[in-house]
């Protein structure tokens, strides 16, 4: 595994910033000035806007297929301006950059091994764009330097204890309408049956395995459990949507 000192491989952006609009070009561009030469990947730029919760236990599923060394620029951030901390994590040998307002509890509750520093309180810049102008230079110097600098120090981190390690509800619905939850696929017998919006759901492989129509669930390619429809959208056929509970089933009698 790399040390800290070793040049990343990318910065990785996880945002609610949207598709449309300024701000992930903003960003972009403060890494492009400060870490030239460092590839720049958009792995979320549309997290359900100020759901931290949901963000949470996206993070460590999509950050897993990453290799060490990696920065994850993480800004899900509601409490921009407020006295929340802007932290750097070491989780793995990958590092996360953000404010720390529950986005990063399940990635440091999974971590083997984990080094975490609070940065200094920003000043001199914009109350309202943290992203920019404090978390994309501290990720930029990661990206160049390997270590946090800027004035950070290690502290404590104070866990969330009311967050279950498993979270029975959707946290995003994909372009194809799908439903993703955060749930690890690994933590259910893969005959477990789910009812989300009255409807109760078999798993199954993939899609090819169910008539077209259908809906089932399945572990996704990141290994959370997913919720989809054959040749349709689980969003329209099921009703499925952020923060919609999902509940869990015994398997079939």
């Amino acid at each position: 595994m790399p040390s800290s000192s070793e040049t990343p491989a990318m910065v990785v952006l996880f945002t609610d910033f949207g598709l449309e609009g300024p701000y992930s070009g903003q960003v972009e561009a403060v890494l492009l000035l400060q870490a030239p030469g460092v590839p720049i990947i958009r792995l979320f730029s549309d997290l359900p806007s100020h759901d931290i919760q949901a963000a949470a236990y996206l993070l460590p599923a999509y950050a897993a297929g990453f290799p060490p060394g990696t920065v994850f620029l993480c800004v899900v951030d509601p409490g921009v301006g407020g006295d929340r901390p802007g932290v750097v994590l070491e989780a793995d040998g990958r590092w996360y950059v953000g404010a720390d307002e529950g986005l990063f509890e399940l990635l440091a509750r999974r971590a083997r091994t984990l080094t975490y520093w609070r940065l200094p309180p920003a000043r001199g810049v914009s109350s309202s764009f943290h992203g920019r102008d404090v978390f994309a230079p501290v990720a930029a110097r990661l990206a160049r330097d390997g270590v946090p600098g800027g004035g950070a120090v290690v502290a404590q981190r104070s866990p969330r204890s009311g967050w279950p390690d498993e979270l029975f509800q959707v946290v995003y619905i994909d372009h194809f309408g799908n439903a993703i939850s955060g749930v690890r696929a690994t933590a259910l017998p893969a005959d477990a049956l789910l009812e989300i919006n009255g409807h109760v759901l078999r798993a199954a492989r993939t899609f090819s395995d169910v008539p077209g129509g259908e809906a089932f669930w399945y572990p996704n390619s990141s290994g959370l459990v997913e919720i989809a429809v054959n040749r349709g959208r689980a969003s329209e056929v099921l009703g499925a949507r952020t923060g919609l509970p999902i509940t869990l089933h015994g398997p079939p009698g």
